[in-house]
């Protein structure tokens, strides 16, 4: 740039002592040796009106903000040459300008598709931008409330005295404001708990970011829940062992006696195995890997030690009567998976229906491949039935319907939790259907890309 101005300063004292020269010869001519002086002050009084229009016209565009209006190099010398560099910078200045707004769209565009709600907060509190989410977790509409003091629409206590605090080193847990609509049924349309929590920015500004915490409480909560009943579930059992080991130790009791209390003993110590062996089986299960989807085996290999197990279980518990235990298989298949999971799913299902049908009763166990090349296994039996609104829980670990009863069975309250698990790794479905006082019937349908039917397989 110096030497581009020193090269254009040059060029302006050069033409201007042209222009006063070119001025004077034409006065010396017209009127001799007198008009020299004459001729070149008049040369330098157009050379400086020429230079003035020039100036004028660059300063008009510039004023103006109109760059089209600038002179060109070649119309207006070394004010278009000016003006050129002036264009130039211009353009520079707008591609800037244009790549900064594109980067700040985008940044908006991030904050927009953010999983968590960011409100942009002045001095006095109140809203200056809202992306979506915080739009959804706060109620409030991103057009209206501009400029509305945050505490007007978010007025939970612990909130606003949080706000007026400006002590920001830690997030407050509130429930969710009420949306001014809700969704189609009356649900709630937005999270039950937000953490919130505010950082100061660029003096006195602030951001708030929100964040859905229900799943969170809620897993928390069904953390503790578990611990709580696993404690409970070992407890009992253990409570009776030490109750037992303290009677054999401190009482004479006769052989008859010992025997029976060591038979109890045994009793309760095979409850807490099953409890122990069903809660790794569930760990096993939330951290094991995928299960295989080439690995295939026959359905009757999984059928029949199950239904050696189910006849046992049922003559164990209620002796010189069982159960009408009906095991059929209306198709000869394979099925791809794992197979310690799909054996116990299919167990847990046909011991439960043994447990919980009085003795004497029908229990019908069913395979077969549908016409869409599902394969469903179900289990049907003529127990009590459940009622329609302990259904939807069922699965829920150590859930029981009566769980005096359930006891007395010798249920651990996680075998459906396990099934649930397992149809789930596998891409299956249970289904649960059952009447009070007609039985219950639980099916688990497995999909047609594991399922593998005999005239399949007898071609591979």
């Amino acid at each position: 740039m110096g030497a581009w101005m020193m090269a254009a300063m040059s060029f302006r004292i050069v033409t201007f002592l042209m222009a006063c020269a070119a001025s004077a010869g034409i006065a010396w001519g017209l009127w001799g040796l007198q008009g020299l002086g004459p001729g070149a002050w008049l040369g330098a009084l157009l050379w400086f009106a020429l230079d003035a229009r020039g100036a004028h016209r660059l300063l008009a565009a510039l004023r103006g903000g109109n760059a089209a209006a600038l002179p060109t190099r070649e119309s207006g010398g070394l004010w278009g040459e000016l003006a050129q560099r002036v264009r130039k910078l211009l353009r520079e200045r707008d591609k800037q300008v244009h790549q900064a707004e594109d980067r700040l769209q985008e940044f908006l565009t991030a904050i927009q598709n953010s999983p968590n709600g960011v409100v942009l907060i002045d001095e006095q509190s109140r809203i200056e931008w809202c992306n979506q989410t915080a739009a959804q977790h706060l109620g409030i509409d991103v057009h209206r409330d501009l400029l509305v003091h945050l505490s007007n629409l978010v007025r939970h206590p612990d909130f606003v005295t949080y706000l007026a605090s400006w002590n920001y080193s830690r997030d407050v847990v509130i429930d969710a404001p009420t949306p001014p609509n809700r969704s189609p049924g009356g649900l709630r349309a937005h999270p039950l708990r937000l953490s919130m929590q505010v950082h100061a920015y660029a003096g006195n500004r602030r951001m708030l970011l929100t964040r859905d915490v229900t799943a969170r409480e809620q897993a928390e909560a069904m953390r503790r829940d578990f611990v709580a009943n696993v404690s409970h579930e070992i407890r009992t059992p253990l409570t009776v062992l030490v109750g037992f080991v303290e009677t054999l130790q401190n009482l004479p009791l006769g052989e008859p006696e010992r025997a029976r209390y060591l038979q109890l003993m045994s009793q309760q110590a095979q409850r807490m195995e099953m409890l122990v062996n069903d809660l790794l089986m569930l760990s096993r299960l939330e951290g094991g890997a995928p299960p295989p989807v080439n690995q295939w085996t026959p359905v009757r290999a999984l059928l029949t030690p199950m239904e050696d197990e189910a006849r046992a279980l049922s003559e164990r518990l209620v002796p010189g009567q069982g159960h009408h235990l009906t095991v059929t298989m209306e198709d000869d298949a394979e099925i791809a998976g794992a197979v310690d999971e799909l054996q116990s799913a299919m167990s847990n299902l046909l011991s439960n229906a043994i447990r919980y049908t009085p003795g004497g009763g029908k229990i019908t166990v069913c395979w077969r491949v549908l016409p869409d090349g599902q394969g469903e296994f179900s289990v049907r039996d003529s127990g009590p039935g459940i009622a329609a609104e302990h259904i939807p829980r069922l699965t829920e670990r150590f859930y029981r319907v009566d769980r005096s009863r359930s006891r007395e069975s010798g249920g651990t309250g996680l075998g459906l939790a396990i099934v649930k698990h397992v149809a789930q790794r596998h891409g299956a479905q249970l289904h649960i259907h059952s009447t009070v006082g007609q039985g219950s019937c639980f099916s688990l349908l497995l999909p047609a890309a594991r399922v593998q039917s005999a005239a399949v397989f007898s071609k591979l």
